[in-house]
């Protein structure tokens, strides 16, 4: 597949991904009054589970018969390293440097878009 075509869908899966975390953190800190960081927690696991499925079937679509398993714990652990990222960097942004909260995660989407895409790449779906 065509690198410009992965890139396209990949940014389409994320704002699906991004919706999805902006309803959920929404939702949760301004109709249940829950705090930010189990909000965001929250919203980066259902967003992550919708990604998985749309990165092995659409972004990276391979005949990945049997790899399943494999592709799962190395998502998983994609997602934990680009999700620490983020989370180190809204702690930063929220308790450091006093930024708002709705605004400190919209900028943290963006380091972990970019852990998870290259490491996606390479690692999990190559």
């Amino acid at each position: 597949m065509n690198e410009g075509v992965r890139i396209l869908r990949f940014v389409v899966i994320g704002a699906l991904n991004a919706l999805i975390m902006a309803v959920t953190v929404w939702v949760m800190m301004e109709g249940l009054h829950i705090g930010y960081l189990p909000a965001n927690i929250t919203a980066y696991v259902l967003a992550q589970i919708n990604n998985f499925l749309w990165s092995r079937y659409w972004i990276f679509p391979h005949d990945g018969r049997g790899r399943l398993w494999r592709e799962l714990a190395l998502f998983t652990l994609v997602f934990a390293l680009a999700y620490a990222a983020q989370g180190v960097l809204l702690i930063l942004m929220v308790e450091r440097l006093g930024w708002n909260e709705y605004l400190s995660q919209f900028l943290g989407l963006f380091v972990y878009g970019a852990v998870n895409y290259l490491l996606n790449k390479r690692l999990t779906f190559r």
